[in-house]
């Protein structure tokens, strides 16, 4: 049984960091495709980072603010965030699909999913 599971979450002001993780069970981040996505209020969930493998991808609007990186013996997924704004304020998912993966790959094509943490910046 995969289980994906977020913490690290909270309320920063506009300009500070987060360090968001992804613990999985049943599932290797080392070899399979790993995202985190965020979710607007009234908007469906969009991707910001992707991994697989070696292969990392970010959409524009985190490129240079949001660092995604994976400890291997922990197999954890982690999402840094800096320099946060008041438009980053969503709920954030991990997310994981048993095949290749790429840069704004649609929320469909992911099979797991965690249960998501709230991320607030205040401006």
């Amino acid at each position: 049984q995969v289980q994906l599971v977020e913490s690290g979450g909270g309320s920063v002001p506009s300009g500070g960091s987060l360090r968001l993780s992804c613990v999985a069970s049943g599932f290797d981040v080392n070899t399979k495709c790993v995202a985190w996505f965020r979710q607007f209020p009234g908007k469906e969930r969009e991707g910001v980072a992707f991994m697989y493998h070696d292969d990392i991808t970010y959409v524009d609007s985190v490129k240079g603010r949001f660092t995604l990186a994976r400890d291997n013996a922990k197999n954890t997924l982690y999402l840094q965030m800096a320099n946060l704004k008041p438009e980053d304020s969503a709920v954030y998912y991990c997310a994981g699909r048993s095949a290749s993966c790429y840069a704004a790959l649609p929320e469909p094509y992911f099979s797991y999913w965690g249960h998501g943490t709230q991320v607030t910046v205040s401006s």
